[in-house]
């Protein structure tokens, strides 16, 4: 079960938010208990549907709250608080009704207020609630910004994954990390990778040990997070070994916390610039995922010839 809990994300966003803690204990915990919940699921706006999500309450619904009658009002916040919420927050600068801070205070939950726009409350909770639950696993490999797709380049110690991150880093593109890489599963097809702290700005090369890449290349070349596209691996051929189809028909996957990742395997050997292979692997992922499928197109254009059609091009 992944949890955090209310004083952890009154820490983290109380001067985003500009948020003043009015009442309640802040240990309650925030959590996701079931597959088919997202994080982003776990706050709303004021919802007697969801009962026992974070609340927010905006001018919207404390203006329905003053067309009700009291007795109508005071039921269905008890159903809410009786459900017990890990908070609510008051938001758009409104005033806390004196019912809703009597019953908080009696039940002991925590309450807040912020000027923002509860829309905007909402909205960066759920970005903050997202990463901080999110699915999570560790992964061996070198992660890069190449032309602004995040790659995540992998394969067996001593094939070469440090010395290409290093050529690719003097070719004009971005380090994430090196060795070991976090990777979160931020909404159900989108994966974000990030370096551990400890290993933030760092590579480990054979021969020349551990290099800053911040302090060697400058600050363009080193990336905080980037978005997982596509997984290249790095295969040294042994005597024997069959060769990888030259044409293949179906594109490789990687899963990765269960989300599909197109997959590309360069054979690693002498004379093969692997820095151009992988760029040109890159190129290529980009117009796959624009709909462009350059074996697709070669197929059908030998098909056209098969058939005695003229080439279109």
């Amino acid at each position: 079960m992944r949890q955090t809990n209310v004083a952890l994300l009154y820490e983290a966003q109380r001067e985003r938010l500009a948020l003043t803690h009015v009442s309640g204990q802040l240990d309650r915990t925030i959590s996701v208990t079931e597959d088919r919940i997202w994080p982003a699921d776990l706050i709303g706006h004021l919802n007697l549907v969801h009962p026992a999500r974070l609340q927010v309450l905006g001018a919207a619904e404390l203006a329905w709250a003053q067309r009700q009658s009291r007795e109508k009002v005071g039921h269905h916040v008890t159903e809410i608080i009786n459900a017990r919420p890990p908070a609510i927050i008051v938001a758009d600068k409104c005033e806390i009704p004196p019912i809703l801070r009597t019953i908080c205070e009696n039940a002991d939950i925590a309450l807040f207020t912020t000027p923002h726009p509860a829309a905007s409350v909402i909205d960066q909770l759920r970005l903050y609630l997202s990463r901080e639950l999110a699915e999570k696993i560790s992964l061996h490999g070198v992660f890069m910004d190449v032309l602004g797709l995040g790659v995540f380049i992998t394969g067996n110690s001593g094939a070469g994954k440090s010395e290409l991150a290093l050529e690719l880093i003097s070719r004009g593109h971005g380090l994430v990390a090196d060795d070991i890489v976090e990777f979160s599963r931020i909404a159900p097809t989108v994966l974000e990778g990030r370096c551990p702290e400890m290993l933030k700005d760092f590579i480990e090369v054979r021969g020349l040990g551990i290099l800053n890449i911040r302090t060697i290349f400058g600050e363009t070349a080193c990336r905080r997070k980037m978005r997982l596209r596509l997984v290249v691996h790095l295969e040294r051929r042994l005597p024997g070994q069959t060769d990888p189809s030259r044409l293949p028909m179906h594109r490789e996957t990687q899963e990765v916390l269960g989300v599909p990742i197109i997959r590309a395997i360069l054979p690693v050997a002498a004379g093969r610039n692997i820095a151009v292979l992988l760029e040109a692997a890159v190129r290529s992922t980009i117009l796959q995922l624009r709909g462009i499928d350059s074996t697709q197109e070669f197929i059908d254009r030998q098909q056209r010839m098969l058939e005695g059609e003229p080439d279109r091009n």
